[in-house]
């Protein structure tokens, strides 16, 4: 059985940071991934591969309501963040307070936003933060400016950009992590596709590319993938977790710490805690409140497609951003979200997001003319929405 100092549970932004952060230390430990590495393909930039065939989603299944659907997650080193669009948005000073929305209250958090600032600025810097201080109305205090410039709009999003001005709304630069070989002797990046899809160049500003594979460097970090961590053990007061127990190739692993860091997403931790059942914890570990896995919040997500009269030649238009209605407006006495720029969509994404086409256009057409926006809106907690477990005899398990 191996001893380490620290195991960490996870290579996403959570797992991915801590053990860049740790690498130097000196601790003897230990990353688990229940994943492999994501090949470096030419399906990274297939939207048919990513979309359509789901190539890098996970292959499980999870019920809502008793109904089976399959999860947009993905287990890969560097976690969710190989897929995701690398806006780097610090929470708003407003965000740590109660907040009372149309749909009921979201409640304060223990801490503020000036608890986490510094950390803030640590991560703009570590995953290369682009940006502009000074133009998002909501913008909280920094201590700085962005570690560097903001992207640059292609020409039909400045024009985006200038007539949103004349409606007398704040359009803003939208801080992107991303490496644009900004260093001596490095050859320009120029994004494109990377938005919801694996980054070949590995420019995108992911765990994988900016945290674990520093971290690996140093000899006292081990990397260990496909490993699903199953369920943790304490000592036998239940006070102190001892084991971390992981599923490989069919067997059962045990590795032991002397600290344990779970950092495997808001589900799958909570799976994983809800799993470590046992006499001195009977509905999972920590979970004397029944609160481990309840609550489960994640933000509402919604792309809209407007479609212009004028063409659109964008190749990277996920630039732009704006707040006006992230908090109370004269619009609505309630917070709405944010709105953001999308990669950009093409035919094949085009057809797959749209139920038929508009008035005679194909989706080609559609797509060379289409504006592309993500809106973001605030979920609420609610104690019945929840993760739970199923336990197998196999242990398969299941939420």
């Amino acid at each position: 059985m191996e001893h380490y100092d620290i195991i960490i549970i996870g290579t996403g932004a959570g797992g991915g940071t801590m053990a860049y952060a740790l690498a130097p230390t000196g601790k003897r430990i230990l990353i688990l991934e229940r994943g492999d590495y994501l090949p470096r393909e030419r399906e990274n930039w297939s939207t048919e591969a990513v979309f359509k065939q789901k190539r890098y989603q996970a292959h499980e299944t999870w019920y809502y309501n008793g109904e089976p659907f399959r999860p947009e997650i993905h287990y890969w080193v560097g976690g969710n963040t190989k897929m995701f669009g690398a806006a780097l948005f610090r929470l708003r000073e407003a965000d740590f307070g109660e907040i009372h929305h149309a749909g009921g209250t979201s409640p304060a958090w223990p801490l503020g936003y000036q608890h986490f600032a510094p950390y803030y600025t640590q991560a703009e810097h570590l995953y290369h933060a682009h940006g502009q201080r000074g133009i998002d109305p909501t913008e909280p205090p920094t201590d700085g400016p962005y570690p560097f410039d903001p992207l640059p709009h292609e020409p039909r999003v400045a024009e985006l950009k200038a007539d949103l001005e004349r409606l007398g709304y704040a359009p803003f630069p939208l801080p992107m992590g991303i490496k644009l070989g900004e260093g001596t002797g490095e050859a320009p990046y120029l994004p494109s596709t990377f938005d919801g899809y694996p980054d070949l160049t590995e420019s995108k500003a992911d765990a994988h590319v900016i945290a674990i594979k520093p971290a690996v460097q140093h000899d006292n970090v081990t990397l260990r993938t496909n490993r699903m961590v199953w369920e943790l053990k304490t000592s036998a007061d239940g006070r102190t977790v001892t084991e971390v127990h992981a599923r490989h190739n069919g067997e059962t692993e045990i590795f032991r710490a002397d600290t344990v860091i779970v950092a495997a997403g808001a589900a799958n931790s909570a799976a994983i805690f809800l799993r470590s059942e046992s006499d001195k914890h009977p509905n999972g570990l920590g979970n004397r409140s029944d609160l481990v896995g309840r609550n489960y919040v994640c933000h509402n997500n919604a792309t809209f497609l407007a479609i212009s009269k004028e063409s659109n030649d964008s190749i990277f238009q996920k630039t732009l951003a704006i707040t006006d209605w992230y908090g109370p407006s004269a619009d609505w006495e309630y917070p709405m979200g944010l709105i953001q720029m999308l990669g950009k969509v093409d035919e094949t994404l085009m057809a797959f997001e749209a139920p038929e086409p508009l008035d005679g256009m194909t989706y080609a057409e559609m797509a060379a003319h289409s504006l592309d926006f993500w809106l973001q809106s605030e979920d609420l907690p609610d104690p019945n929405n929840r993760i739970t477990v199923t336990l197998p005899t196999d242990k398969s398990g299941g939420f």
